[in-house]
């Protein structure tokens, strides 16, 4: 499928447009209770063995209430205390949308993450089976959520990825980062460039305020934007299709994850799109 953008040139945002959609933004969350996601949990972090080890916790079982609707500021929030990992899954699934939402860290860390950067993500175009990637997430994309990480991609379960990207770091330990004028390189597990893409600018705010992400996905393409900064540009979607091939990744659920960090979540609206906000596009190179 021919990308919706070009395939190369440097991309700056210039002015997100409200009025570009055919549809009134939905909310994804009712201000009330969890109707309409459900909850995955893995196993538990052994601190013995210091690995995940036991039974999965499974679909819709949350003993220790990992998901839960709290007031935040005034406001209902989502609330993932992180203590166990795994997701909040939205029962439907979307394509060709916008995806807004908002979210601040909490203070409460748990093992094996206790002393890491808080973490947690919003997952998209996200299919089949709950603990596809690691023990916890269906096959994904990721838009990462973690402190000073916001807008990194990672491959979930198998996707695969093209991004425009810089080479740094050593060789035997590579780090890509999005960069407009970059190569445009293949990531995804097994690839030479691995399933990690950082962003290309640190644009969270400080700890205890909300920050606003924004994604995008047109096709095959999808726009990753903190606090109205474009941090990456995504291209290509795809999952393997059983046979040794590829074929595109479009549509999917939406998942929160619960990753060894507490995180709130609000104002979730998803709206059907036909085109991409307007951007300002410098000369390409």
């Amino acid at each position: 499928m021919k990308s919706p953008l070009p395939a190369t040139g440097l991309f700056l945002v210039c002015a997100l447009l409200p009025a570009f959609a055919a549809e009134p933004p939905k909310p994804l969350f009712n201000g009330r209770d969890l109707t309409g996601w459900e909850s995955y949990l893995g196993p538990r972090y052994d601190v013995e063995k210091k690995d995940f080890a036991g039974p999965h916790i499974g679909l819709n079982t949350d003993p220790d209430k990992v998901f839960s609707v709290v007031e935040v500021d005034g406001a209902p929030a989502i609330r993932i205390s992180g203590q166990v990992f795994g997701t909040l899954a939205s029962a439907d699934e979307f394509e060709n949308y916008h995806l807004r939402v908002q979210f601040k860290w909490g203070e409460k860390r748990w093992v094996p993450r206790t002393t890491s950067r808080r973490d947690s993500g919003v997952l998209y175009h996200s299919v089949g089976p709950h603990a596809t990637g690691w023990f916890f997430w269906m096959r994904s994309q990721e838009f990462q959520v973690q402190e000073h990480d916001c807008g990194d991609y990672w491959s979930v379960g198998g996707t695969s990825i093209k991004v425009h990207a810089n080479k740094q770091g050593s060789a035997e330990k590579p780090d890509y980062v999005y960069s407009p004028g970059g190569a445009y390189e293949v990531f995804r597990s097994g690839a030479k460039a691995g399933g990690h893409v950082r962003h290309s600018v640190d644009a969270e705010k400080e700890h205890g305020q909300w920050n606003t992400l924004d994604l995008y996905c047109l096709g095959q393409t999808s726009l990753h934007v903190v606090n109205g900064v474009l941090v990456m540009v995504l291209r290509e979607s795809e999952q393997p299709d059983g046979n040794g091939g590829w074929i595109p990744l479009t549509k999917g659920k939406i998942q929160l994850q619960s990753e060894g960090a507490e995180v709130f979540y609000r104002n979730i609206t998803v709206e059907p799109i036909d085109r991409f906000p307007d951007f300002q596009l410098p000369v390409e190179r």
